[in-house]
C-alpha cells in the first residue's frame, strides 16, 4: 500500500480526494508528479481496477516517470501473474499515444485502415512541400513551414492566431488545406493533429465507441493542464462528462505555449464546465530558495487573470539575485562564463550544475563560442536529434513504406536510395500520373498503361523496384517468423547488406570514420526492432508498434546522460527542469518581453515565460542584460527589460557591487583568467 503519510497536508489531501472533479494547483516546484503517482496508488489501494485508471500528459518522459514511481509504490503492478499474463496497470500515456490506442481499435469506422501511418512534422512538410510544387509559379519561393504551422492552427481551431499570420501566407494555407488533409488520406496517413481531431470525431459520429472508451476509462487524471488546446480539452470532457472523476493537475502561472494552441482558459474557467470541482493549493517548494520564490511572487502578481498561489520554502532566504548589465553580447558571454569557472575553481562547483537560458535560439551563438574558447564544455538541448540523422530518416522511411507501400512520402524519400535507375525525372512523372489518376505512387509504378510511358531500360528498373518490395512485405508477413525472438533485428542488418544502403552510406563520406558511424547509428537502432514483448505478434504489428514509439516520443533525446557539462536551453524548453544556478541571459525589451508581444496581445504570457526561467534556479539566480546587441548584422541599441523593475529591489544586487576586486576589460583579462592564474 501507499503510505501517504509521507505527503505534506495539501499533498495528502490532493491525493485522498478520489471520486468526483478535482483541480491540483501545483506550483512550481511543490511535487506534482508525487502526487500523481501517489493519487493512483491510492485509487488502486482503495479498490479501483488499476485498468480503468488512465492519465495523460504531453511528454513520454513524463509519462515513464510516472509509471516508474507507482512501481515503486505498488510493486505487483510490474511482476508478470503464475500464468505468465501480465498484470492489470493503469493507462499512463501522452494525449496522442491514448488517441492512437483508441484509433488502432476503431478508426475502420472512418474509412481508413488500421495500418495507418503517422507522419512526423519533416514528412508532413515533404507532402506541403510537393503541393505547393505543383501549384506555384516558376521562381516562386514559399515558406512550408509557415504554410504547415497554419494548417495545424485551422486544424485545432486556432484561426484567431492565424490572424497574424502573413496575408498571402494565410490565404496559401487555406487555398491548399483541403488538398494536404486528400493527399495524407490517399497515403493512409495522419499528422498529429488528426490524432487527436479524428479520435473526436469517432466518438461524435459512433457514440458506441465513446460508451466503450467511458466504460475503461473511469477514473482520468490530466498533466500539464494549462497546456490543453481545445481538442485536448473535448477529449477529456467527452470521457469525462458522465462519470465526472476528473482529476485536473496543471499551473495558469506556467502556462507558455499558447502560439501553438494552448488555452489557459481551459484551466481558469474549469468551474464552468465542472461546478462542483474541489481546488487543492500546492504551494509549498521543495526547489528553490525563498529569495528566488519571493521574486517569483512579486513578477507573476503583475498577471490579473490567474488564480493566486503564494509559493514558499523551508530552503531558507539564499543568496541575493544578481544583475549583470554588459555592453553588448559578447561580454555577456564571456562574463557568463567567467562566473561559471570562477565557481568551478573556488568552490568545486562542477559544469553539470549551472543552465543557461535564452529566449531565441540565435542567443545561443555568443555563448557557444566563449563557452568553447574557455574549454567549458556544453551540451545544447535543441541540436539535432538522432532521429533526425539522415541515415535513421532513410531506414525508417523504408521500413514506413514496407507498412504502406502507399505512403507516396516515404517511398519518394527511398525509391533511388540506393540509386536504381529511379532518376528525379522518372519519379516526378510517376508522381504526375498518381496525382493525374487520383491514386498513389506505388499505384502508379504498377499500372501498366503508366509503365509503357518510360523507357524500356526504366520499365526494367520499376518492375525491379515493385517485386522487392512485394518480395519484402511477403517476407514481413510470413506468420513462421513471428515466434523468433530477434528476427526483426537479423532481417533488418541482412536488409541493409543486401539492399546496398550500407555500401551507399560509405561510399558518400569523403572520411571512413564518417561513413562508419552512420553505420553504426543504424546498427544501434536495428538492435531496438525487437521489444521485451515482441516474441508472438506479427512482424507487422511488431514495426508499427517501434515505428509509433519513435514517432510519439519526440523527447526521446534529451533523457541522455550528458556527463558533467554547462546546459544550454531556450525559457520554452525548460518547463519541468531544476538547476543549481541558473543564467538568464538577453533580459532585454524586444527578447523578453518579445517584440510581437505588444501587438499580439501576448505580454501576461511572456511575463509567465520569465516566471518559468526565474523558478528554474534552486540555489543562485543571475539575470543580464545588453546595452546593444547585433541584429542583421548591425549593432543596435537595447533597453533592460520591463520585467526588471517587477522585481523586489531588496532581493536584487548589481554585479558590480558583489565582485569587489572586478578585471578591467582594459588589462584584457577574463575573470576565470585571473582566477586560474591565482589559483596556479
Amino acid at each position: 500500500m501507499a503510505n501517504l503519510s509521507s505527503l505534506n497536508p495539501q499533498q495528502r489531501q490532493a491525493a485522498e480526494t478520489l471520486h468526483g472533479p478535482i483541480l491540483i494547483l501545483a506550483g512550481a516546484g511543490t511535487g506534482k508528479t508525487r502526487v500523481i503517482t501517489y493519487r493512483i496508488a491510492h485509487l488502486i489501494d482503495q479498490g479501483v481496477p488499476p485498468e480503468n485508471i488512465l492519465a495523460v500528459t504531453f511528454t513520454n518522459k513524463a509519462a515513464r516517470e510516472m509509471q516508474e514511481r507507482i512501481h515503486k509504490l505498488l510493486p505487483h503492478l510490474k511482476a508478470r501473474k503464475r500464468d505468465g499474463e501480465p498484470p492489470k496497470r493503469p493507462t499512463l500515456c501522452t494525449f496522442h499515444s491514448l488517441c492512437v490506442r483508441i484509433l488502432r481499435a476503431h478508426i475502420e469506422a472512418l474509412g481508413y485502415k488500421r495500418n495507418f501511418v503517422i507522419y512526423d512534422e519533416s514528412e508532413q512538410l515533404a507532402a506541403v512541400k510537393k503541393i505547393l510544387s505543383s501549384i506555384s509559379a516558376k521562381g516562386e519561393k514559399t515558406d512550408p513551414g509557415a504554410i504547415l504551422a497554419l494548417l495545424s492552427k485551422f486544424k485545432n481551431g486556432g484561426e484567431a492566431s492565424a490572424a497574424f499570420a502573413d496575408p498571402s501566407v494565410r490565404a496559401l494555407a487555406q487555398h491548399i488545406r483541403t488538398r494536404y488533409e486528400s493527399a495524407l488520406r490517399a497515403c493512409n496517413a495522419v499528422d498529429f493533429d488528426d490524432l487527436i481531431l479524428l479520435t473526436l470525431r469517432l466518438f461524435n459520429e459512433f457514440p458506441d465507441v465513446l460508451e466503450v472508451c467511458r466504460a475503461k476509462y473511469r477514473y482520468v487524471m490530466a498533466d500539464e493542464y494549462q497546456d490543453t488546446n481545445g481538442s485536448q480539452f473535448q477529449l477529456i470532457h467527452a470521457l469525462t462528462l458522465k462519470h465526472r472523476n476528473l482529476c485536473v493537475v496543471g499551473d495558469d502561472d506556467q502556462s507558455i505555449y499558447g502560439w501553438r494552441g494552448a488555452e489557459i482558459a481551459n484551466l481558469l474557467d474549469l468551474e464552468k464546465h465542472y461546478p462542483e470541482v474541489k481546488i487543492v493549493k500546492l504551494e509549498q517548494n521543495y526547489r528553490s530558495t525563498n529569495t528566488i520564490l519571493t521574486a517569483a511572487n512579486a513578477l507573476i502578481k503583475n498577471n490579473t487573470r490567474r488564480r493566486a498561489k503564494q509559493l514558499w520554502s523551508q530552503k531558507g532566504q539564499g543568496t541575493k539575485i544578481l544583475l549583470r548589465a554588459c555592453s553588448n553580447e559578447e561580454e555577456e558571454a564571456t562574463e557568463l562564463v567567467g562566473q561559471i569557472e570562477f565557481a568551478r575553481l573556488a568552490h568545486r562547483i562542477s559544469w553539470k550544475e549551472n543552465a543557461i537560458l535564452f529566449r531565441t535560439n540565435i542567443q545561443s551563438r555568443p555563448i557557444e563560442t566563449a563557452l568553447r574558447k574557455a574549454g567549458v564544455r556544453y551540451h545544447l538541448i535543441g541540436g539535432q536529434s538522432f532521429f533526425d540523422r539522415r541515415e535513421i530518416r532513410d531506414f525508417l522511411a523504408y521500413l514506413k513504406m514496407f507498412i504502406n507501400p502507399h505512403d507516396d512520402i516515404s517511398l519518394l524519400r527511398i525509391a533511388n536510395t540506393p540509386a536504381r535507375g529511379l532518376s528525379d525525372v522518372t519519379m516526378e512523372r510517376l508522381l504526375a500520373a498518381s496525382q493525374e489518376r487520383q491514386c498513389s505512387v506505388f499505384a502508379a509504378m504498377k499500372n501498366p498503361l503508366v509503365q509503357s510511358s518510360f523507357q524500356k531500360r526504366t520499365q526494367e528498373c520499376l518492375a525491379t523496384f515493385v517485386e522487392f518490395v512485394e518480395r519484402t512485405r511477403a517476407t514481413l508477413a510470413d506468420p513462421a517468423a513471428q515466434h523468433e525472438p530477434k528476427v526483426l533485428q537479423a532481417w533488418a542488418d541482412h536488409f541493409l547488406d543486401e539492399s546496398g544502403y550500407l555500401h551507399e552510406l560509405r561510399r558518400q563520406e569523403k572520411e571512413a570514420e564518417a561513413g562508419e558511424a552512420r553505420v553504426r547509428n543504424l546498427r544501434d537502432l536495428t538492435a531496438t526492432l525487437d521489444g521485451s514483448d515482441a516474441v508472438g505478434k506479427a512482424l507487422f504489428e511488431r514495426l508499427e508498434a517501434f515505428l509509433e514509439n519513435i514517432t510519439l516520443d519526440s523527447d526521446r533525446e534529451e533523457e541522455e546522460e550528458k556527463g558533467d557539462v554547462v546546459t544550454l536551453i531556450t525559457m520554452h524548453s525548460c518547463k519541468g527542469l531544476e538547476f543549481p544556478r541558473v543564467y538568464i541571459v538577453g533580459l532585454e525589451d524586444g527578447l523578453l518581453p518579445h517584440t510581437r508581444s505588444t501587438v499580439e496581445g501576448t505580454l501576461d504570457e511572456e511575463r509567465r515565460l520569465f516566471y518559468v526561467a526565474v523558478t528554474r534556479a534552486m540555489l543562485s539566480l543571475t539575470i543580464s542584460h545588453c546595452a546593444s546587441r547585433k541584429k542583421y548584422g548591425q549593432l543596435l541599441p537595447c533597453h533592460p527589460s520591463r520585467f526588471l523593475k517587477e522585481l523586489p529591489l531588496e532581493l536584487v544586487e548589481q554585479a558590480e557591487e558583489r565582485e569587489q576586486k572586478p578585471v578591467s576589460a582594459a588589462v584584457g583579462k577574463s575573470l576565470f583568467d585571473a582566477m586560474r592564474e591565482a589559483m596556479e
